[in-house]
């Protein structure tokens, strides 16, 4: 006898010995049993003494009833997954200003409503504890160090303690791919300190010329006076024409201490957040694809700026060997400009203005739209520039490379979010 066979003998003679009703039945039974599977006698009587765990009416589920039905657990991933899957504090703060947009587009009925609005932090950890996937990666930079200027531009090691907007950090993140040759894009993250207020710009190689342009075009879309950059040490910031910029208009440059990225821990954490979760690892090397992603940050900087809320850290204090971190309440980047006096109100009102009337859904949407083009101009794989005889590149044209044959670069997979479709082999 099979086990699969022996489990449904064992079933039916279990509903016979719970039926049977003289003890010398049962002992009959039990002697039955035995002499088929072998079982031992008390073993069979303990197995059968017990609940049966298919009889649906002697299961009972402990602990409270659920509170949130599956309406608004359906509610509450499509939000979550539109705007990007923010932590549960941030995701608790943004639902006030993402649900009057969700109750059009998902036909959300009042109480429903009710309950997303009431669901707290904790409980949305545990609603959507079975769908979260976290993907971490890490890739080596490609800065290299500045060497002039160095005695001219401090060196910043204290920790930010403004109370006012226009002191950021900026970096530039690179978009070689696999391989480092050649004019690519590069994208300048602009991050201020008290309000997170957040400018990116997408720029073709790193040349001194082309971040300072790219960085008067980042300091006119922000809604304050920009009071002061601090950037790593590589040469595409420390230089003359950069530093005279600054002393031009009276910008206060500082830079951190070589190989410690810690001391630009707030631009190196939007690196992440707003250029590499959605332009991942890819080459760009294309004016076109320039432009492309020129515009997702157009949509990109509306949706982080206005529509997402991020938490700031208030104190450290060391308990033990543990360090305890208190953060303050999440607010968007708008909010917190608007508390600012020294901001420019007359550009506040407009983004207020645009936020009340824009919706993220339709926002998040045509973000996605347009990562799809700047996904379908990245250049091939295994490809590079193609050089004539006279030495000249041209520029965004590729050709398979023959000898040597390129070496095989394992590159990191990128975390699933809305906004970027899955990694393809472009070519």
């Amino acid at each position: 006898m099979g086990p699969r066979a022996k489990t449904e003998y064992l079933a039916q003679m279990r509903d016979r010995y719970v039926r049977a009703k003289t003890r010398r039945e049962k002992g009959r039974l039990l002697t039955e049993a035995m002499t088929v599977t072998g079982h031992h006698r008390k073993a069979l009587i303990r197995a059968w003494r017990r609940p049966d765990p298919r009889d649906a009416r002697r299961r009972c589920r402990r602990g409270r009833a659920r509170q949130y039905g599956p309406a608004a657990v359906r509610a509450l991933k499509a939000i979550w997954t539109v705007a990007g899957y923010p932590w549960s504090v941030r995701l608790k703060a943004l639902l006030p200003l993402w649900l009057p947009w969700a109750r059009k587009r998902l036909s959300l009925s009042t109480g429903v409503e009710a309950q997303v609005r009431t669901i707290s932090a904790r409980q949305i950890d545990r609603v959507l504890a079975p769908d979260k996937r976290r993907i971490r990666k890490r890739m080596y930079g490609r800065t290299k160090p500045g060497t002039l200027l160095k005695h001219h531009i401090p060196i910043k090691t204290d920790h930010w303690d403004v109370t006012e907007p226009g002191f950021t950090e900026v970096d530039l993140v690179s978009h070689s791919g696999e391989r480092a040759d050649g004019d690519f894009v590069h994208s300048l993250d602009m991050t201020d300190i008290h309000t997170t207020w957040v400018e990116t710009g997408a720029v073709m190689g790193k040349s001194q010329v082309r971040v300072q342009e790219a960085l008067e075009q980042l300091r006119q879309q922000l809604p304050f006076a920009l009071r002061g950059i601090d950037s790593d040490n590589g040469s595409e910031f420390i230089n003359a024409h950069l530093h005279a910029y600054c002393k031009t208009r009276q910008i206060q440059f500082t830079r951190g201490r070589p190989y410690k990225k810690d001391d630009n821990a707030h631009v190196e954490q939007k690196n992440w957040t707003h250029v590499r979760k959605h332009m991942g690892y890819l080459r760009y090397d294309t004016d076109a694809a320039r432009g492309a992603m020129n515009a997702v940050y157009a949509d990109l900087r509306l949706l982080q700026n206005l529509f997402m809320p991020s938490v700031k850290l208030l104190s450290k204090e060391r308990v033990g060997a543990r360090l305890r971190r208190r953060y303050g309440a999440p607010q968007t980047p708008l909010d917190r400009v608007q508390a600012c006096p020294r901001a420019d109100h007359a550009r506040v009102r407009a983004l207020v203005a645009l936020r009340n009337r824009l919706d993220p859904f339709v926002l998040a949407a045509r973000i996605e739209a347009k990562l799809e083009r700047v996904y379908a101009l990245a250049a091939p794989r295994g490809s590079q520039p193609v050089t004539p005889v006279g030495g000249e590149t041209i520029g965004a044209k590729t050709a398979p490379v023959v000898s040597p044959p390129p070496l095989k670069v394992k590159t990191p997979c990128r975390s699933v979010t809305p906004f970027m479709a899955r990694r393809r082999a472009v070519g």
